[in-house]
């Protein structure tokens, strides 16, 4: 199987790669990736020797070049995003952009090369908040931040695409992901290293938004059995079934780590901020698939991990900052 996977040098991309490179040793990845701030290299540079990989940095919204990438490809799998909720809500074009027109780029590619499978990769803010029960895949769509509005464009483009033009596209929507490789702007990593550099951490509001947290080895399987064993036209939840407080995450990063509860610092809510992601997951159930991972181990394996790479998120964290004094 020949794959084009985009976004691949990203979080959840770059983890997608690795995984399906050890499944698959013998499918031909094709990572096009344009290298954003959350687009690192390195998260993949033990296997850019490797036979059957081929790195293009290159930007979705760019025609030519992914007309000319996904020709011969059997599937295309669409990590790359803009997802960064506060980033959005300070500047939202690039998410319309990446996101919207990106995804739009993407599928008329499939469209014209008949590609055997589009995967698009999105989230359950799509659905906005709820209070009690879960969304499942026939529940409207009420995002409530430009984040979640423009990843749901492209879920609206993709159903457009499956229905007008019988494009195989299936759609994942998964709960909050964590684990090694995540830019240290997203809760979890950043409250890892600033524990670890013993800075404060922000905690919104009084931190009782509740999200669904998924060990990204977990999505990656789900996303895997979605990409061979999916019904085109479909979306399927992907949940981790821990719903935790931020408050409660956030202690249990503190007594991980070994630092004191006198590190959190509450501060000013940001606008239209979700109370509660749940999702009813048995499609992908009855698929085959659930979480293996135990919460626990996999959230101190995550931290083993930010502990034992402090120079891969430290140039990260100088880059931001240089960035940001300009």
């Amino acid at each position: 199987m020949k794959l084009l996977i985009t976004g691949g040098c990203g979080f959840i991309g770059s983890n997608f790669v690795r995984y399906m490179r050890t499944r698959y040793p013998k499918y031909s990845v094709i990572n096009l990736d344009t290298l954003t701030y959350a687009g690192n290299r390195e998260n993949l540079r033990d296997i850019e020797r490797g036979r059957n990989y081929r790195f293009v940095k290159g930007d979705i919204c760019d025609e030519k070049t992914v007309l000319r990438l996904s020709k011969g490809c059997d599937a295309i799998v669409n990590f790359a995003a803009e997802t960064h909720v506060d980033r959005s809500i300070r500047d939202a074009s690039a998410f319309l952009k990446t996101n919207v027109y990106g995804a739009y780029v993407l599928l008329e590619a499939a469209r014209r090369d008949r590609v055997g499978r589009f995967v698009q990769v999105s989230t359950d803010e799509v659905y906005g908040s709820i209070a009690t029960g879960a969304f499942t895949e026939e529940d409207p769509l009420r995002p409530n931040s430009p984040y979640a509005a423009s990843k749901a464009g492209a879920d609206l483009l993709c159903r457009a695409y499956a229905v007008t033009f019988t494009t195989p596209v299936v759609i994942t929507r998964s709960s909050n992901n964590f684990g090694p490789y995540q830019y240290p702007e997203k809760v979890i990593p950043l409250f890892i290293t600033n524990a670890l550099e013993n800075k404060r951490l922000p905690v919104y509001a009084d931190g009782s938004n509740v999200r669904d947290w998924l060990y990204v080895e977990d999505n990656c399987r789900a996303i895997d059995l979605v990409l061979h064993k999916g019904l085109a036209g479909q979306i399927y939840n992907i949940g981790g079934g821990t719903e935790l407080p931020n408050i409660e995450l956030t202690r249990m990063i503190l007594r991980t780590v070994g630092k004191p509860e006198r590190l959190i610092k509450f501060v000013k809510d940001r606008p239209g901020h979700d109370k509660r992601y749940a999702l009813d997951c048995r499609k992908i159930h009855e698929l085959g698939w659930k979480p293996q991972g135990d919460f626990n181990q996999a959230l101190a394996a995550t931290i083993r991990w930010y502990r034992d790479n402090t120079q891969w998120w430290l140039r990260l964290r100088r880059a931001a900052e240089a960035a940001s004094a300009k």
